[in-house]
């Protein structure tokens, strides 16, 4: 690979799953001029939501593992289509079902993008440059959450929510032609594809996730008995979707743990903030957005010292610290006084929330491909993915089943980063 091409692929990577995770934040802000636009009921509403997040957390292993077969460049390709065409779609949508039936679709583009573009840094960097790259790549997982509230809230204020999802496609276009000449040409690889484990797969963790999203037992009990099968069906083949040796290695069991508490965290706390800001202190979609540009700028500079952190500390003992911190802001938020004001009540702990996840996603990451083998970067990076599309849902899905109260809610949030706390100190110990 020409250095002009090595030096191309982080921009290209990045520039996607910031797409992706933007496209995702969008949805907070701009709900209530959807519905508005479209006619939807609370419930049509929720599958806008729903939609996405299903088949995109359903279809990340299946993706992760193509990957790897039929080669980064021809597989990235196919997700960019599919996410450019769909958003294209879903911006002139006149109908609440066009959109949802689109969102879908952007999901699976969104499935094969996420994995896909973590391989590709794995496959073209090594040691400290990879590093670099991988932070990067996780203060992009934090920034892309909260910018696109921003984003979201500014192009809904004054333009129309069918901006946040057309602003897409000239994006997508872009990376599509840098992706063709930059990034190079895997070989196939000869080995069989494990139809049946995708399928289970697929019907495991949709079925889990929309369950869970909508609070339904059987649908729930059905995605655990698909993935319980999965599981033994992957044990027994000798061409697996999911190759049970990576869960061996303790500390990229410990990360993807971390990863799935970590959402089940933050998801909540990103969906139910900016409904008490407009709520609470009347804010509009544009000012709930703003509200967290303190969390992002600080978790935008942490993430940029983590090399040298790391380096110096450990990826374990950045991850451990950043879990500690980042309950440390949870902590000061519930005992704030959100009658005082922003400044008084959200603007501290946003501070301290963004430095805690700032020291945060980019050292799971890591953890999270932990010495996989170069042929399952994919499906390592499918992996973490996979927690960290889950892991959402069942946060918010517990909260919202057992409260209605602000502070009760934050406080079970803290009980999620306590738990991940805990599970990170014993992969330090693995590691020690």
């Amino acid at each position: 690979m020409t250095k002009e091409k090595f030096g191309m692929i982080l921009p290209i990577t990045l520039l996607a799953y910031f797409l992706i995770l933007m496209d995702n934040s969008i949805i907070f802000t701009s709900s209530v001029q959807i519905a508005d636009s479209l006619s939807l009921s609370h419930k049509e509403l929720s599958w806008v939501s729903s939609a996405y997040t299903i088949t995109f957390g359903g279809f990340l292993l299946l993706s992760g593992r193509l990957s790897d077969l039929l080669g980064r460049k021809r597989v990235f390709i196919l997700g960019l289509s599919i996410f450019g065409l769909s958003s294209l779609v879903i911006g002139l949508s006149q109908s609440g079902l066009m959109m949802i039936i689109m969102r879908a679709i952007q999901g699976v583009g969104s499935s094969i993008i996420a994995p896909t573009t973590l391989a590709l840094i794995m496959d073209t960097y090594e040691n400290e440059t990879r590093q670099k790259a991988i932070s990067y790549y996780g203060a992009t997982a934090g920034i892309g959450s909260s910018v696109g509230l921003i984003i979201g809230g500014g192009l809904t204020s004054f333009i129309s929510w069918r901006a946040g999802f057309l602003i897409n496609v000239p994006f997508t276009l872009i990376l599509l032609l840098l992706t063709i000449k930059f990034v190079k040409k895997s070989q196939l690889k000869k080995e069989k594809i494990d139809y049946l484990g995708s399928i289970l797969s697929i019907i495991g963790l949709a079925g889990l996730i929309y369950g869970l999203s909508e609070k339904s037992v059987w649908i729930i009990l059905l995605g655990m008995a698909s993935l319980a099968g999965f599981i033994r069906y992957e044990n027994r083949i000798s061409y697996p979707l999911l190759p049970l040796n990576l869960f061996k290695n303790r500390v990229r069991l410990g990360a993807y743990v971390a990863r799935l508490l970590f959402m089940m965290t933050m998801l909540p706390f990103w969906f139910f903030i900016p409904q008490m800001l407009q709520s609470q202190y009347g804010f509009t979609a544009l000012e709930s957005g703003l509200a967290f540009l303190p969390l992002t700028i600080v978790n935008f500079i942490a993430a940029l010292q983590l090399p040298y952190l790391t380096r110096k500390f450990g990826n374990n003992n950045i991850l451990f610290v950043g879990e500690l911190i980042l309950a440390i802001g949870l902590i000061i938020l519930v005992l704030s006084d959100i009658t005082n004001g922003y400044w008084l009540a959200i603007f501290i702990p946003m501070i301290v929330l963004g430095l805690g996840q700032g020291l945060i996603l980019a050292p799971v990451t890591s953890a999270g491909v932990y010495q996989a083998p170069k042929e399952m970067a994919g499906i390592a990076s499918g992996i973490t993915n996979t927690m960290h599309q889950i892991g959402g849902p069942i946060g918010l899905s517990i909260i919202v089943a057992t409260t209605t109260n602000f502070y009760t809610e934050v406080w079970l949030m803290i009980i999620f980063t306590l738990i991940s706390v805990v599970v990170t100190f014993f992969s330090i110990i693995v590691t020690s």
